[in-house]
């Protein structure tokens, strides 16, 4: 129901079922619910300073979880990652594994989805004053969810991406240790940025040395001869989607190579794929507008999507919280 003022001032009323039932729908609707520094409270009400060290600096880190038919995929894999980013960043961290953990599974139950994207951050927060130097500041740490925004539909293997290599270069180990999930992503924006520019899905990024790195937020892989090759870990995110590659490729008996790959070696492959936590196993069908092998999904890739949506269907690796 709208109230409205016509041309003599009376109040008109406006009782048409569709505004009734929008209205209706958007009173129902339930606000989502965040952790923020020991509160749970409704994402309106989720706030951090302006002065937060993470928001000045991107001094924080971060790690993202996939919640999938009532279960938390790897909930321990992903706790102890970020564990490790906490402390290579010398962040206080004011609760211990398990208390992370009670965070992650009420935010979940709170939100109440079966399918949900879960994101906890931790900042090193809000210091005395605002400036580089970290004085006595005390930490931030958010938890929130959000259902389920997988960046491919993981159903649609008939709708494959494709990608460019992009001019931005992944930031060297030697400047910032690529195993910390780090709130430093503005050269990964940049790329992305490129990518869409260029009309395409993805940008595959090079390291210093020119040899193939990872797209932003993506593991990458080849096919080769039944084969899977890969990145080394010592310059990339190493992603616990791309370790449970790993698993079903021994599964399937396929071998895994971690090796420096070339331009050249993505250009002739016979398949390429992506994965992450928020897209699954993502097939590539062109790079630099070349096709990749057939220029269609290829059967190793569609098996490895195959078994890994089996995982998280079935809960394989999963803490279920419903």
């Amino acid at each position: 129901m709208r109230m409205h003022l016509n041309r003599q001032g009376v109040v008109r009323l406006d009782l048409s079922i569709n505004n009734y039932s929008k209205e209706k729908k958007m009173i129902q609707k339930k606000e989502r619910i965040a952790y923020v520094n020991g509160e749970y409270v409704p994402e309106s009400q989720a706030k951090i300073s302006v002065f937060d060290h993470g928001l000045l600096y991107g001094d924080g880190v971060y790690d993202t979880l996939c919640v999938w038919k009532g279960y938390i995929f790897k909930l321990e894999a992903h706790i102890d990652r970020l564990f490790r980013s906490i402390h290579a960043f010398k962040i206080e961290m004011p609760l211990d594994k398990n208390g992370l953990r009670d965070v992650m599974i009420r935010v979940i139950k709170e939100n109440g989805e079966t399918n949900q994207y879960l994101k906890c951050v931790v900042t090193r927060g809000l210091g005395l004053r605002p400036l580089l130097t970290p004085i006595d500041c005390k930490t931030t740490v958010i938890v929130f969810s959000a259902p389920d925004i997988w960046l491919w539909a993981g159903s649609q293997p008939e709708k494959p991406q494709t990608a460019i290599i992009t001019n931005i270069r992944r930031i060297p180990s030697q400047c910032l240790d690529a195993k910390v999930k780090n709130l430093n992503y503005a050269n990964f924006v940049l790329a992305k940025m490129e990518s869409m520019d260029a009309g395409v899905d993805q940008g595959i990024m090079l390291d210093i040395h020119g040899f193939v790195n990872e797209c932003p937020g993506y593991n990458l892989f080849i096919v080769k001869a039944g084969n899977l090759y890969t990145p080394p870990a010592e310059n990339i995110l190493v992603g616990v989607t791309r370790e449970s590659v790993f698993e079903i490729a021994q599964e399937q008996g396929r071998k895994v190579v971690e090796e420096r790959m070339t331009s050249s070696d993505l250009y002739n492959a016979d398949e390429v794929f992506l994965s992450s936590t928020a897209g699954g196993i993502i097939p590539i069908v062109q790079v630099d507008k070349r096709s990749i092998g057939s220029g269609e999904p290829g059967s190793i890739t569609l098996k490895i999507h195959s078994a890994y949506m089996k995982m998280l269907n079935e809960g394989v690796h999963g803490t279920k919280f419903i």
